[in-house]
């Protein structure tokens, strides 16, 4: 196996899962937009519970 066969097959599997993206128009980014909140929702209610308690 050659080193340019390697470079096509990562270049026709990156174009095919890019055009997976295209297909799925803006689903991947409400479901990493919503993955995001919670996770800074769950880490402002640690914070609160932290500077309830009185750490810094």
């Amino acid at each position: 196996m050659q080193f340019k066969e390697v470079v096509y097959g990562l270049g026709e599997f990156l174009t095919w899962t890019f055009g997976l993206l295209t297909e799925a128009k803006n689903i991947p980014n409400i479901f990493f937009s919503a993955v995001i909140a919670i996770l800074f929702l769950y880490w402002m209610r640690e914070m609160a519970g932290h500077a309830k308690a009185g750490e810094k």
